[in-house]
């Protein structure tokens, strides 16, 4: 890593045949004016890696701890339910704000991004997500839960999502641009692994308002990090991208790129593959984020196992994800995008029908083989439902990714809320894995319906 520091600054090849002669326009000026530079740029390639790669690490220490503000409104339902009387409806429907903002904040925050710069924004989003949910110790009245978590939480970890990783990725780096993607998508997961079982033993032993300033705290202690090391641009510290050959300049801050991304909607919107991509990923939201995450805790309280165990189950999850998302990837280069997706939402829906007969007070086999089994399949729909926006939508992929990932998060928002009404009519989950299930056999097939984009052939001008 540190012996391709210098890709970004090389220099230009001297001209074939150039001479010693040093005047202004002769072959041998560049050789001159360029002989001073090599030395210094030789020491910083053994002294320090590029700049990127710090920006890269504070993008990853911010997504884990936006990760970790996300996991803490599962580990809420149950004492909330028993400290004011709310029932788990309104308490999902809370958690349902919040991650529907969470997805749809995330079109609009890269356009944030382009006006105000990364620092500012990544910044801002913090305050708000440390105010929202300090504020929560004192609250006495449900609609204080929905606009401190559901309203400033959500828009606060919406405003880091995948827009953030993907324009610290395109600003900073040139090269491995792949592999910096895997690794800010991997550190939503690791937030997950680290925090979640952190909390579950703060809400099991203190309860829930300690956790709730952890999280605030947490929040804030990035604040300055982020502030400091944080850039906007290359640019800003006289860089070139890495793996670039030759100096980026800053853009101008784009005011229009939220009425593209709008305007970007509105196209993709009278194409039939953007409902059934979006539609897939709708239940996927539904499936992972809104029912499992949000749910998997509570239910698995209600069959006798430890929070604390259950939050250890789902953080488990996690570690799956990211080896099911590179695979994922790995087979996305090599496989038909629509058939993997009809496997992946499958091989889901079956795991949740069997999932009501594995919950009990143990941790047993068949429960870890669930656990094992549904990480790796988390998040693999991710890699083959990028692969057909950027098949069908080109230059406009990321953007029409973005309004997918948004309904991904509706989906989300909407099973996080029906979850907890269905548990207060009907007094167990059942119903709601049974439904998910059905909901994911529906996935596989809208996959299948999915039309691959004829290629064009080119041509030529004589021949038409």
């Amino acid at each position: 890593m540190l012996g391709d520091v210098t890709q970004t600054s090389d220099l230009p090849a001297v001209p074939a045949g150039a001479g010693a002669s040093g005047a202004p326009g002769t072959p041998g000026a560049f050789a001159q004016e360029a002989a001073p530079r090599p030395p210094r740029l030789r020491r910083s390639r053994t002294m320090l890696p590029h700049r990127a790669w710090f920006v890269a690490a504070v993008a990853f220490v911010t997504i884990i701890g936006a990760a970790a503000f996300r996991s803490l409104p599962g580990l809420l339902i149950d004492p909330l339910h028993q400290e004011f009387g709310w029932s788990r409806g309104t308490i999902g429907l809370a958690v349902s704000v919040n991650l529907a903002l969470y997805g749809l904040t995330a079109p609009f925050a890269a356009a944030l991004m382009d006006k105000y710069g990364i620092r500012k924004v990544v910044a801002v989003a913090l305050t708000i997500i440390a105010l929202g949910s300090g504020l929560t110790v004192w609250m006495t009245a449900a609609w204080q839960l929905l606009l401190c978590w559901g309203l400033l939480v959500g828009l606060g970890t919406g405003s880091m999502a995948l827009a953030f990783a993907a324009t610290v990725t395109n600003r900073w780096f040139t090269a491995r641009r792949g592999l910096v993607t895997g690794i800010l998508t991997a550190a939503a997961a690791s937030g997950q692994l680290i925090f979640l079982p952190t909390l579950a033993w703060i809400v099991d032993v203190h309860r829930w308002r300690p956790a709730a300033v952890t999280v605030a705290l947490a929040a804030l202690a990035v604040v300055p990090f982020v502030w400091l090391l944080l850039r906007d641009h290359p640019a800003d510290v006289g860089l070139a991208p890495y793996g670039a050959k030759e100096f980026v300049p800053k853009p101008p801050p784009v005011p229009g790129a939220a009425r593209r991304t709008v305007a970007v909607l509105f196209r993709a919107a009278r194409t039939g593959p953007f409902w059934l991509l979006a539609g897939t990923f709708a239940i996927c939201g539904a499936s992972t984020n809104g029912l499992v995450q949000t749910h998997f805790v509570p239910a698995a309280h209600d069959h006798g196992m430890p929070i604390t165990a259950a939050a250890s189950l789902l953080a488990v999850i996690g570690v799956f994800d990211v080896v099911g998302t590179i695979a994922s990837g790995w087979f996305t280069d090599r496989f038909d995008a629509r058939r993997l997706l009809a496997v992946y939402y499958a091989l889901r829906g079956i795991s949740l029908l069997f999932l009501p007969m594995l919950l009990a007070p143990s941790v047993h086999p068949p429960m870890i083989f669930f656990i094992v089994f549904y990480g790796l399949d988390w998040v693999a729909t991710v890699p083959p439902t990028i692969a057909l926006c950027r098949e069908h939508y080109g230059e406009d992929s990321a953007i029409v990714f973005g309004w997918v990932l948004a309904s991904h998060q509706v989906g989300a928002a909407a099973v996080a809320f029906a979850g907890g009404a269905a548990r207060d009519v009907f007094g167990s989950y059942d119903v709601v894995w049974y439904a998910s299930g059905a909901l994911c056999a529906a996935a596989a097939l809208m996959a299948l319906v999915i039309r691959r984009r004829p290629s064009v052939p080119v041509v030529p001008a004589a021949a038409r």
